[in-house]
């Protein structure tokens, strides 16, 4: 009996150190002796501002510097849009320190998300300010294919002085871009690459031969490929190609490419 006395004793001798500690952590009582009462935020607000950033951590904030939980408050805040990551922690006596990463978008997806540099898509509500990012657009799992096949191409294609403005993949795999001078490109399904860099050889030849940049190139052909040219004011038909033709010649040999615009008929020999 003496024995189970002296166990409830020490029981409640514990209970009453400990509970005065839990009470503080859970904010049950002596919020007002260690209130939180700054909040430093440091961020770019570029996207974000220090209001919506101050009203999504003030809910958290109320019962004391010790019961402030951090991991929630850093959820929350992630939520927001543009937000990718924060970083939280508390700074002795009386101080809530973030540190808050924008997204740092990197082309737009399909209609209505963004990607960012890690190549994650975000939702970012209203993108202002971000009419010079490439716009992507394909099945979500093809994704990481067709960053892959920008990032790889977007330079070779600046070299000739050619801009890729937007790719899109079909859902049967069919790859189209876009430049920024408005010419579209159909890369088609097989040996897209194989194309694309018979292209690029013989585009130098190209673009020096027209005042205008071609409407539509199209690299689905297994010997060459065809290119659409705009009329040009004050040309005259060439023989035996029709004015008005819409759609370039397709190479009979595997050792030429012929261009056909409106106005003339050309033969380049490809590499």
């Amino acid at each position: 009996m003496n024995g189970a006395l002296k166990l409830l004793a020490w029981v409640l001798a514990l209970a009453l150190v400990a509970l005065p500690a839990l009470g503080v952590l859970e904010g049950w009582f002596a919020v007002d002796r260690w209130p939180v009462t700054r909040l430093s935020v440091s961020a770019r607000f570029d996207h974000v501002s220090s209001e919506q950033i101050r009203a999504t951590a003030q809910p958290f904030l109320g019962k004391g510097f010790f019961a402030t939980r951090l991991g929630p408050l850093r959820d929350a805040l992630a939520r927001l849009p543009w937000v990718e990551r924060v970083e939280a922690r508390k700074r002795w006596p009386d101080t809530i320190e973030l540190v808050v990463y924008e997204q740092q978008p990197y082309a737009r997806w399909s209609d209505d998300r963004l990607v960012n540099r890690n190549g994650k898509l975000f939702v970012a509500g209203a993108a202002f300010g971000l009419d010079g990012l490439p716009r992507l657009s394909g099945p979500d799992d093809r994704l990481d294919d067709i960053l892959r096949f920008y990032a790889q191409y977007q330079p070779e294609f600046a070299s000739s002085g050619l801009v890729i403005r937007a790719v899109e993949v079909s859902p049967r795999d069919g790859w189209r871009l876009t430049l920024a001078a408005g010419t579209t490109i159909d890369l088609g399904r097989e040996q897209r690459i194989a194309h694309l860099r018979r292209f690029l050889d013989v585009w130098p030849r190209l673009s020096g031969s027209h005042a205008q940049p071609p409407q539509h190139v199209d690299l689905r052909y297994t010997n060459g490929f065809a290119v659409a040219w705009p009329a040009e004011a004050g040309a005259r038909p060439a023989s035996g190609v029709p004015a008005g033709l819409a759609d370039a010649a397709l190479a009979a040999s595997p050792d030429l490419v012929e261009v056909a615009h409106p106005y003339s008929l050309s033969r380049f020999p490809t590499p």
